[in-house]
């Protein structure tokens, strides 16, 4: 069986502070074929969780914990690929400090490959994320700073070393559009998650912006914004749209919507679980496997980011997260 999915209808530079770890310094490219470069802007999370709602202005209200943790859609996603058992690198800008060194040990911990993470400008604004937990719902304050990619991205597409690159939010495909030619030129799949953003949500080029993406991973709110301007499928011919409790529902040119219901348990933190999903669907869709088996991997790499506090922290100390049907197919 091919490595390398041809019908998506079937799943088928160094950082100067903080210094690397040894670990991060020997785990420079994973041995894994099949291996996804995932990059998008990494961000320090500042979790609120247990908040009976959202601040109101002129308002105080109190958390019940908090928590620091490395957050971002192309770290999460890298995380819980490798936590699957897939090669995957983060292609990220560290944030500046003293954000970065808060970061260093959770990274340096997780099996990613760090060889393609680039310094922050000096003076820049670190890359931070409030993010509000209250129920099963979320909501987050971000500051953006600098540029989404780093310059060692393009050389490590023109490889041709790795088989899959995931682009943690639309932004970074807006700000870096290159990103997918070069993917593809380089005989690589492509899929991209969307991220709330008001500004780039109203835009009605956006199925130009997606073209050659393979595989493109709205939440429902992102999704409804989408279809003001074009039909899902007009975005790429598979549209993976995650809907919280309701399960996940795949759109694909020329055939009729899948539904697949989300995995049963316990939710401690909903923060990451979309980009939990998404890591367990494309480890599935790289397989090979059933575009349903592929919905089924997606939730059931969220249920486990739903029980447990925080991103994506200590992913290698929980049972592993690949479905059995996945080994199987590979």
């Amino acid at each position: 069986m091919s490595l390398q999915p041809s019908d998506p209808a079937r799943s088928g530079p160094a950082r100067s502070n903080p210094a690397p770890s040894v670990r991060g310094a020997l785990n420079a490219a994973p041995a894994d074929t099949a291996a996804v470069i995932c990059t998008g802007r990494l961000y320090c999370d500042m979790i609120m969780s247990g908040l009976p709602d959202l601040p109101q202005a002129g308002q105080e209200i109190y958390a019940d914990s908090l928590s620091f943790a490395a957050g971002g859609g192309a770290y999460i996603t890298a995380a819980y690929l490798a936590a699957c058992g897939r090669g995957a690198a983060l292609a990220a800008i560290w944030p500046a400090d003293p954000f970065a060194v808060m970061l260093d040990t959770e990274l340096d911990d997780s099996a990613i490959a760090l060889h393609l993470m680039g310094s922050p400008a000096p003076g820049i604004d670190p890359q931070l994320t409030v993010a509000i937990v209250t129920g099963d719902d979320r909501a987050f304050l971000t500051r953006r700073a600098g540029p989404a990619v780093p310059e060692t991205l393009g050389a490590a597409l023109e490889s041709r070393d790795w088989q899959h690159l995931h682009i943690g939010e639309l932004a970074t495909l807006a700000e870096a559009p290159w990103i997918v030619p070069a993917a593809k030129a380089a005989g690589m799949t492509v899929s991209c998650d969307c991220a709330w953003d008001a500004d780039l949500l109203a835009r009605d080029d956006l199925p130009a912006l997606l073209s050659g993406v393979d595989v493109f991973l709205p939440n429902r709110v992102e999704a409804d914004a989408l279809t003001r301007h074009a039909p899902l499928t007009d975005h790429a011919a598979l549209v993976v749209v995650k809907d919280g409790a309701s399960g996940a529902v795949a759109h694909r040119t020329g055939a009729a919507p899948l539904r697949r219901p989300a995995c049963a348990g316990r939710v401690v933190d909903t923060v990451g679980a979309g980009d939990a999903f998404n890591a367990g669907f494309i480890d599935a869709w790289l397989a090979g496997v059933p575009l349903a088996d592929c919905l089924d991997a997606g939730a059931h790499t969220a249920a486990a980011a739903l029980a447990r506090t925080g991103g994506a922290r200590d992913l290698l100390a929980i049972t592993p997260l690949r479905r059995k049907h996945v080994d199987a197919a590979e």
